[in-house]
């Protein structure tokens, strides 16, 4: 008996092992890409406090850096440009907005053996071609520096914004937040918001319904012709109550729009912590979230979308970029296909981008 338990131990922690390597060999020979990740302010605010900063092409205090994105197999991502909601009634997201893009464009133009600047999903064929290069798409948190002028959604584009999430912590001039109990607008969004998206399909940037108002969440699903993305959200079902998250009508809506919604890997974002706030939240809740989607509304609908650098708390084995394969390897764990895994780390959200560039062509 004893002997026959040591075989099955054996055959269990070789299994396990073929799977953690197999996770390993996954991220790094697949595209992964991270539709939210927050490190620009991050490096802005610690320049503005201490007049320096931590250099992203080495070992830093962030979730994110360049050795450690090789590591975990992160090819792209959409650095959010966060613009926080005080600068609205200040009246500086626009010159904010600009001075983080310029920021990172320097980072990028002086690290060219490490990033390079994608602007259209066709520029991914670079990081498929060299591996060691780590590719950064810009999408703003919070449209304050659109400041009410249409022709500034453009402006942006041109610098390579490809997603610009309406709202943040406050209701602003455009779409209600689902923070704010001050809910401004009668439909979610403001008349002017409702040109925006219409713009936004018009000139091919992604329109982010994270950290919008449940009522906006859905007028935008109603209005938008082109797919829609949630870029780091995760599912009210496992948060009870939580507006932020998004609710099963939410995500049919959102799945019925042919839209994609990004996974965030925060805690309170993943699990019910303010009824268990003792409870150990791990990876395995992140891929719980993934299973709801998937079973609710197909595979097709669900991508990855961290909020890195965000400042919320992380799960300790899924916080920070280098531990993808450990995601990967609960996916595989949980019985996920090659071609599932495949559509998470890459191909939805890859499918919502391209549907929306094609669609601001052929307007």
């Amino acid at each position: 008996m004893k002997k026959i338990l040591f075989i099955f131990s054996f055959l269990l922690i070789s299994c396990s092992e073929d799977l953690s390597q197999k996770a390993k060999d996954f991220s790094q020979n697949k595209i992964i890409i991270d539709s939210h990740i927050d490190t620009p302010f991050q490096i802005w605010r610690q320049k503005n406090n201490t007049g320096a900063s931590d250099d992203i092409t080495k070992s830093t205090s962030f979730h994110f850096d360049y050795p450690r994105a090789v590591e975990g197999g992160l090819n792209l991502p959409f650095f959010a440009i966060f613009i926080p909601a005080r600068t609205e009634p200040e009246g500086t997201s626009f010159d904010l907005a600009v001075e983080l893009i310029n920021m990172m464009n320097e980072i990028i133009s002086n690290n060219p053996d490490k990033f390079t600047f994608i602007k259209n999903p066709s520029d991914i064929s670079i990081l498929e071609q060299d591996k060691n290069l780590v590719g950064i798409a810009y999408g703003i948190e919070n449209g304050a520096p659109i400041e009410g002028k249409l022709e500034n959604i453009k402006f942006f584009a041109d610098l390579g914004v490809n997603y610009i999430t309406l709202a943040h912590a406050k209701s602003n001039h455009i779409s209600d937040s689902s923070y704010d109990e001050n809910k401004r607008w009668k439909d979610g969004l403001s008349p002017f918001g409702f040109e925006v998206v219409k713009e936004m399909n018009k000139q091919g940037v992604m329109i982010d319904i994270s950290h919008v108002s449940d009522t906006a969440f859905m007028k935008v699903l109603e209005i938008s012709e082109a797919p829609v993305i949630a870029t780091h959200s995760s599912l009210r079902h496992f948060t009870p109550g939580w507006e932020r998250n998004v609710s099963d009508e939410m995500l049919k809506a959102l799945a019925k729009n042919n839209g994609v919604i990004q996974i965030c890997f925060g805690s309170d974002f993943v699990a019910d912590r303010k009824s268990n706030p003792n409870m150990k939240v791990t990876v395995k809740n992140v891929v719980d979230n993934i299973d709801r989607v998937k079973n609710l509304v197909g595979i097709d609908h669900v991508g990855l979308g961290s909020d890195f650098d965000g400042e919320v708390p992380l799960p300790e084995d899924i916080n920070d970029v280098s531990k993808f394969p450990n995601l990967i390897e609960e996916l595989l764990i949980r019985g996920y296909s090659e071609e599932e895994i495949d559509k998470i780390l890459n191909g939805n959200i890859l499918r919502v981008w391209k549907a929306v560039k094609e669609f601001a062509k052929n307007t």
